[in-house]
């Protein structure tokens, strides 16, 4: 994914208010921002629909217990009770508490989730154990023994049937074709899924085979992906930006038997392995028709109508064999330190996280809209966009597929969203976009913005703090700059910002905290279904992640001296294994259960959790200091503007020492260029170099950016806690990180194991001169 110049239109005046002027136009080009309620106490009402990962679990979490399935839960059985979505019986076991957990704190039930525990209990599979590595084994789950967590496991297909018999009208997704928008209600939807899932059939999927999916988003993306749950398979995101290779490993490693990609672009990748998939029997393109005809190769028109044929009686038992504590979905890893790890998540993990993520924020059923443009091959998305959004007959919005390289902003004052998420690139990407705009600004159109953005921030930390005291001219700022500003970008009814999937600089949170735009930050994994703690309205702190999900645990594993830990997780959101991966599971999933994330926290008195380091990312250097890097290179990106991205080395080393790279644009294609940034070439200008490219820098090595970036990182050093955390050595690279360049996963968080790899001649100079 490529943020490219998000925001480098011509007709930015909107932004010029955040910037520099007190006239705000109706137009903006610039990224995503993201925009509160300009009355401070109104920030609590807040909404998550645009999740990134999220959530939040209360160490003092209520007692929990294991749902059994199977012949040893039996004897437990209560009385049968008819589910909403077929007039089949089922069985619901007796749960036992598992003793080691205290209680949590409960949430209000509201009526749906009354309606759920009432007429939506689910039989489960026979199962053993926590875990497992089998497509077509169950696993236990972690049900707690009241409150938050509690509630009745269900399918998919009940979840969907439940929105689609109260919501049927409602408009479940909307895109643009030549320009202009369409829709699909509730009803169509589930009936279109219902048909692809009988073309799946048809096509001879077998139950728990994958069908990889290889587009961007799109409703027939969506359509796929619940089209093959619903006929028993294994939905499976691609990364639009895999390799062919990389393709292969994924459908060898989910034995799928249907591929569905995009377009030509994507259907070539496929051409050239498909010969090596023996399993695969059919594939789909969904946008444009064929270059060629080749055997079994669809198009979407034709493969929608290959299940007309199959009975609604034999699609219907297969839906209602399916239970909640089976496998549904899996969720490939980005593969950075080898192949990636195919995470299996159930029925249960998605439609339990969907509601505890949407009641936790308060989502409002059927009031809800959301843009979706991330990857959905990414577990942040596709819970968010696809799974919430269902739950709570939300209507998904897709964006056009250069959503990245400009045409976001156009479809966020269309859409106007009630929530936003945005990865932390994204809204970096944003101010920078927007200081550009500013810095062109002068005399008194400046002093306006920085006044109110001084307003801004103060009013953001008294909403954040719970204080709500509105400082002298808040009514005036909101007036002139931040409900403008908010229009311009579409973000008028937009109820909560999120960004998750990579960690967030403080200086990018303040900047729009100064626009009274709070950007909550959220945490999880794809092992945990997406969201395990989130920030929001009610309980938010700037560089926290937020607090757990009610019905969810977090404990810290051995703690150090200042209470930092592994941070582990429990709950109905833990994934059931990896694909295959026997001994890697056992790596994630201790003998308990607890989910074990390789990242390191710690709990404020509030129980605020914050991410203080990655274990595998710690540097431990020759001298035996463990120390994290993402605070020294967040410092050093703060205290040098021209900085793109830093990323510290010295493992086993005597000393540490970065790697830089500097702020510059991209092409269409997601590229960097050598082309600075405006800000970049401003923050030249200013120090008197008349630069515009970065090689200008880089080749001559200019004495005074170079002066200046190390002036900027003795700063930092002063600040550092000993003589082993302060940086030696540092160069420029020559082009800055990207996702096709590798350096960059896919929701741009940075590749250690790949830029050290890349870049070992760079560092061992480090150490050899």
């Amino acid at each position: 994914m490529s943020v490219s110049d998000l925001g480098q239109r011509k007709d930015t005046n909107a932004v010029h208010d955040a910037e520099g002027s007190v006239n705000v136009a109706s137009t903006v080009k610039d990224a995503p921002v993201h925009l509160e309620k300009h009355n401070p106490s109104a920030l609590q009402n807040s909404s998550i629909q645009q999740n990134g990962h999220c959530l939040n679990v209360d160490s003092n979490g209520e007692t929990e217990n294991i749902l059994n399935g199977g012949d040893r839960g039996e004897r437990h059985m209560k009385k049968p009770i008819k589910t909403a979505a077929s007039e089949t019986p089922t069985l619901v076991p007796e749960r036992t508490p598992e003793p080691k957990d205290p209680p949590a704190s409960a949430i209000r039930k509201d009526d749906e989730t009354l309606r759920l525990e009432a007429a939506s209990e689910a039989v489960l599979a026979p199962a053993e154990h926590l875990w497992c590595t089998a497509r077509d084994k169950a696993v236990k789950l972690r049900i707690s023994e009241s409150g938050p967590g509690s509630e009745p496991p269900i399918t998919i297909h009940q979840m969907f049937q439940q929105t689609v018999d109260k919501f049927g009208d409602h408009p479940a997704l909307r895109w643009k074709i030549n320009g202009s928008w369409t829709a699909l209600t509730y009803r169509e939807y589930y009936q279109q899924c219902r048909a692809a899932a009988k073309s799946f059939l048809k096509l001879g999927l077998e139950r728990f085979h994958g069908v990889g999916i290889l587009g961007f988003n799109s409703p027939e993306w969506f359509i796929a992906d619940i089209g093959c749950i619903m006929a028993g398979g294994l939905a499976t995101g691609i990364y639009t930006t895999n390799s062919p290779e990389a393709c292969q490993y994924v459908a060898e490693n989910c034995e799928a038997n249907v591929l569905v990609v995009e377009n030509n672009k994507q259907l070539i990748k496929i051409l050239q392995i498909k010969d090596q998939l023996p399993l695969l029997k059919a594939i789909v393109q969904y946008k444009g028709d064929l270059d060629q005809k080749l055997p079994d190769v669809y198009t979407w028109k034709e493969f929608m109508q290959l299940g007309v044929d199959i009975p609604d009686s034999d699609l219907d038992a297969l839906i209602n064999s399916q239970r909640a504590n089976e496998c549904c979905t899996l969720i490939y890893t980005s593969g950075t330190t080898g192949n990636p790890k195919g995470v299996m998540l159930s029925h249960d993990n998605i439609t339990w996280i969907a509601n505890a993520a949407g009641t936790l924020t308060k989502l409002k059923m059927a009031d809800e809209a959301i843009v979706s443009y991330l990857p959905l091959s990414h577990v942040a998305a596709q819970v968010n966009d696809m799974w919430i959004c269902m739950k709570f007959a939300g209507t998904t919005n897709f964006a056009e597929p250069d959503a990245l390289k400009g045409s976001l902003a156009n479809t966020l004052r269309e859409v106007r969203p009630t929530s936003f998420l945005g990865v932390p690139r994204v809204w970096e990407k944003m101010q920078e976009a927007m200081k550009a705009i500013g810095a062109k600004s002068s005399g008194m159109k400046k002093r306006v913005a920085d006044w109110a953005k001084g307003i801004g921030l103060q009013a953001s930390y008294s909403a954040m703090n719970g204080t709500h005291a509105v400082p002298w001219g808040f009514m005036l700022a909101n007036s002139l700059v931040f409900k403008k500003v908010r229009e311009a970008l579409g973000l008028d009814r937009c109820k909560a910002c999120y960004t998750g999937a990579a960690p967030v600089t403080k200086d990018t949170l303040e900047y729009f905290m100064s626009l009274y735009i709070p950007v909550y930050e959220l945490y999880g994994m794809s092992e945990s279904t997406g969201p395990h703690t989130i920030s929001w309205a009610e309980a938010y702190h700037i560089m926290s992640c937020g607090k757990v999900v009610p019905g969810c645990k977090t404990k810290l594993d051995k703690p150090d001296q200042d209470g930092n830990g592994e941070i582990c997780f429990w709950g109905r959101h833990v994934f059931m294994g990896y694909l295959n991966m026997p001994e890697k599971t056992k790596e994630a999933l201790d003998e308990e259960g607890w989910l074990h994330s390789g990242d390191l926290g710690k709990h404020d008195e509030n129980d605020f959790l914050y991410i203080t380091g990655r274990i595998k990312e710690l540097i431990i250097t020759a001298g035996g200091e463990n120390i994290p890097p993402v605070p020294i290179e967040d410092a050093v990106k703060e205290e040098v503007s021209i900085i793109s991205n830093a990323m510290l080395v010295g493992d086993k080393r005597k000393f540490l020492s970065m790697l830089l790279t500097l702020k510059c644009n991209v092409d269409e294609n997601g590229e960097p260029t050598d082309e600075l940034t405006p800000l970049a070439a401003e923050f030249c200008k200013q120090h008197g170099v008349n630069a515009s490219k970065v090689s200008e820098i880089v080749n001559t090595k200019d004495t005074v950016i170079y002066k200046v970036i190390q002036e900027g990182i003795d700063r930092v050093n002063t600040k550092a806690t000993s003589n082993a955390q302060r940086v030696q050595k540092w160069t420029i690279l020559p082009r800055d990180f990207s996702i096709s360049g590798g350096e960059l996963g896919p929701t741009m968080k940075l590749k250690r194991p790949v830029v050290a790899k890349m870049y070992k001649e760079e560092i061992d100079k480090f150490y050899t001169e």
